[in-house]
């Protein structure tokens, strides 16, 4: 970014310094020039007409005119005149002027002794040896001593008062943190009851659904299969018990002569094998409870802080809201934050990891130009299209990449572009239509079945990083670019609808998914600008905090807006309050386009790593992150440098799955496990 200059010098004016400064008996010049300059009333004369400052070391010329010996001297050097009469006038012609010399050392002492304090003077008389007794010095002495005790004991008092206002603002601080650990236990007692309470209602419904099991069992193993035709009826019923509780087949009942010895001991084996079998359901059940404890305790600072702000912040809702107000509570039993926080500790626990289901190779692994710029789904999440420096769009089918083993999949339809691509973004409504923007600038509507080009924008003066496609309004796409200027098209019309021209480069652009009136741009000035196209004169919002420029914006919800800078941090933003909800850190970026992806609950992106990382959305460190790598791949980096990094990445609406790609042309489908 260029930086501007006000061009102006921040010095006040002052008076040239003297290079050879003299003084005379002890007082400086420059003190004495100041002392005369402070009183009206001194006599112009004494001013040298060149310099217009009082006279040093006075010199006389010829003419009768007095100046300073250097003033004269630097004049005579360039002119042989006289500055005040221009009579010829030569070096020779100059004489000292003692006696004006010595009225102005008087003149000088004189206005000194007028502005001098009281100390300053009685150390001048001292000095120019005034005559003192020693009764005078001792009552001076004393007087001063009195006054340093005075001194002292005020400067104590102003100290003993910034001490106590420093202590008493440390306990007001102190206090409020009482009161607000204080109200804390408070919520935390109350959601310890209400969760209690509630799991001793889940207790009490399983042991009455097991009570129930238990006498339909019982009931069961007591009958004759040919005692009455009612028995008959209920066989499905009983056999389906029996097999939930690891019984034998229905079949096997009704099959096969057996006494009531060979019941008992077979209805005692079948408890048995639905003993093991819960006993085994129970062990892996454990398991789980285990490893989803350690990520709590692994992430326990976020989490906490994300437990105490939605119940303070419910708090302060309840404490504006009227007391009757029914629609605070979710569940009974429940409140709204401690639900709201359950639900986030349950999605952010669920899963631990990211497993591979599926990898695709586009071309040469080893060759630059596999770099995959843009993934993204299209609007059923049945198709996938890639764009990247091939200068090619690949539309891969996702059932057809996940049921074939091969590494390397046949798009399904490609289409070949003038220059290399940066961006795509597929119609939410026209499911065969799909944009994308270029290094030229252009922005292209393509149709997916034709394989051709509808409409071509070529307005961008320069690389357009990014294009988007309007959610609610499938006519309307927005594009930025380089040349500081975001564009909003309307495939209904060839020209561009609206221009925002910006001071900065554009990187990124969004739609709000919940109109097509709001858009997100993020741009080289390392801010997020939040615009309604209804009135561009200014954004609506402006958001700082990232450091360096502004590569992605997303929107998780129609209030929420994720970021990523090349500062190697994501933000969360609520667009509707205008205000910065959280910051992301783990992952590195600090020079290239690494993808970013959000869903209802995680944020994912990229890293120059070649790793994936994912966040959950009220959690400011990763959740689980994946390397990209094979053994090919890591006798590449080793050869190379390492220097491959994550390029692209793509969620699927409300699924665990997404797509990644990375800079060798390597693309991976990945889904969250536990």
């Amino acid at each position: 970014m260029e930086e501007f200059s006000t061009g102006t010098d921040p010095r006040v004016p002052a008076v040239k310094p003297d290079s050879k400064p003299s003084s005379f008996e002890g007082v400086p010049l420059e003190a004495a020039s100041a002392a005369v300059s402070e009183d009206a009333e001194v006599d112009k004369d004494l001013l040298c007409p060149i310099c217009m400052q009082i006279i040093k070391d006075a010199f006389l010329t010829s003419c009768g005119h007095s100046f300073c010996y250097m003033c004269i001297i630097t004049h005579l050097r360039n002119k042989s005149d006289c500055p005040c009469c221009s009579q010829f006038l030569t070096n020779n012609q100059l004489f000292p002027n003692i006696l004006l010399d010595k009225l102005l050392k008087k003149t000088s002492a004189r206005q000194i002794s007028k502005t001098a304090s009281p100390v300053e003077q009685f150390r001048q008389a001292l000095q120019q040896g005034y005559e003192v007794t020693i009764k005078e010095l001792d009552s001076l002495l004393s007087l001063l001593a009195e006054k340093k005790r005075k001194m002292e004991q005020e400067e104590a008092e102003r100290n003993m008062k910034i001490l106590l206002d420093f202590l008493h603002c440390l306990r007001k601080q102190k206090v409020d943190e009482l009161n607000e650990v204080q109200t804390d236990l408070q919520f935390i007692k109350e959601d310890i009851n209400s969760v209690e309470r509630h799991r001793m209602d889940l207790y009490r419904a399983r042991d009455r659904y097991s009570v129930k099991l238990r006498m339909v069992g019982d009931d069961s193993s007591t009958r004759k299969p040919w005692s009455s035709s009612m028995d008959k009826n209920n066989s499905g019923i009983v056999s389906s018990s029996l097999n939930i509780r690891g019984g034998m087949p229905a079949g096997n009942l009704q099959n096969k002569k057996i006494d009531g010895k060979t019941q008992l001991s077979g209805h005692g084996s079948q408890r048995k094998d639905a003993l093991s079998g819960a006993d085994s359901q129970g062990f892996n059940q454990s398991g789980l409870s285990v490893a989803r404890k350690k990520r709590i305790h692994a992430q326990f600072n976020d989490l906490q802080e994300c437990y105490l702000q939605k119940r303070r912040q419910l708090a302060n809702q309840l404490h504006i809201k009227q007391e009757g107000d029914k629609n605070v509570i979710h569940r009974e039993g429940y409140n709204a934050g401690l639900a709201d926080f359950q639900s986030v500790l349950s999605t952010f626990t669920q899963y631990s990891r990211l497993r591979v289901i599926a990898e695709v190779r586009l071309g040469d692994l080893f060759h630059s130009a596999n770099i995959v710029s843009s993934i993204e789904f299209d609007r059923d999440d049945e198709l996938f299209a890639t764009a990247g420096v091939s200068r090619r769009i690949k539309v891969f089918d996702l059932s057809m990449v996940l049921n074939e083993p091969a590494d390397v999949h046949c798009p399904v339809v490609e289409m070949s572009t003038r220059s290399k691509l940066s961006c795509l973004s597929w119609n939410k409504h026209w499911k065969n239509h799909i944009a994308s923007s270029d290094y030229e600038g252009i922005v292209t509507v393509w149709d997916v079945t034709t394989r051709q080009s509808l409409m071509e924008y070529e307005e961008h003066e320069k690389r357009a990083w990014s294009v988007d496609f309007s959610r609610t309004d499938p006519s309307m796409l927005v594009s930025g670019s380089d040349d500081c200027k975001v564009k909003v098209w309307c495939t209904k019309q060839e020209a561009s609808v609206i221009n925002i021209d910006m001071k900065a480069n554009i990187c990124c652009v969004k739609y709000n998914p919940g109109s097509s009136d709001f858009i997100a741009v993020g741009s080289a000035d390392h801010h997020i600008h939040y615009y309604d196209l209804r009135n561009i004169s200014s954004p609506l919002h402006v958001f700082s905090g990232h450091k360096k420029a502004v590569s992605y914006v997303k929107f998780l919800s129609e209030n929420e807006l994720a970021s990523a800078s090349t500062d190697s941090t994501l933000r969360l933003w609520d667009v509707k309050e205008n205000l910065p909800l959280r910051t992301f850190k783990g992952h590195s970026n600090e020079k290239n386009f690494v993808g970013l992806t959000v869903n209802s609950e995680y944020i994912a992106c990229g890293s120059e790593t070649n790793e994936v990382y994912v966040y959950h959305k009220e959690i400011s460190k990763p959740v689980t992150w994946h390397r990209f790598g094979s053994q090919e791949m890591e006798d590449a980096d080793e050869d190379g440098g390492g220097s491959h990094f994550i390029s692209a990445v793509c969620w699927k609406s409300d699924s665990p799955t997404m797509l990644t790609a990375n800079s060798q042309g390597t693309i991976k489908v990945l889904v969250l496990a536990a």
